[in-house]
């Protein structure tokens, strides 16, 4: 997925975002002695052993896991946000695709433990596409895998009953 086919409120978020002003906003909540692993904590709390990280941004939650001794894969469609995360761990594997070309980018047999989509990632999946989006996320998990996801209730964009949906479709 190239950077012009990304949801219209992606792209305007990403106008009025500067990604390192993003990425200080973290440094500067554990300077203020706040914890800015959050996302990464409630994953880490599930134990898993392999995480993929969809909608990684810049990397911020895959660096905490893998810090943490687990094995991730980062997964992003904006280059400019694979960029960043690659710059700040090369020797993690950062795939630059949209969550429902997932087959594209991973082995037939990939699987992990947890799949988690966290900060708004399924809105800003283009609306056609989140259906097969859940779909290739949850096709990726192991028997007994969780696909953890959140993301804000606001007009026009998915709905619990929406995303309860893609995920049964899904299995």
């Amino acid at each position: 997925m190239s950077a012009s086919e990304l949801p219209g409120d992606w792209s305007r978020w990403r106008t009025e975002v500067d990604l390192d002003d993003y990425d200080e906003r973290w440094a500067r909540m554990a300077a203020a002695g706040q914890n800015p692993h959050g996302e990464a904590d409630l994953v880490a709390s599930y134990r898993p052993a392999a995480v993929l990280d969809g909608g990684c941004g810049t990397g911020r939650v895959a660096i905490e896991l893998a810090r943490r001794g687990v094995a991730v894969v980062g997964v992003d469609p904006d280059p400019d946000m694979i960029a960043a995360a690659r710059a700040k761990a090369p020797s993690l594997r950062w795939l630059r695709l949209g969550l429902q070309e997932l087959d594209r980018g991973l082995g037939p047999t990939e699987r992990f433990d947890l799949v988690v989509l966290a900060g708004n990632v399924v809105p800003y999946v283009a609306a056609a596409d989140r259906a097969a989006a859940i779909a290739r996320c949850a096709g990726r998990l192991v028997p007994g895998g969780r696909l953890l996801a959140g993301f804000q209730l606001q007009d026009g964009w998915p709905t619990l009953a929406d995303y309860d949906r893609w995920c049964a479709e899904a299995g």
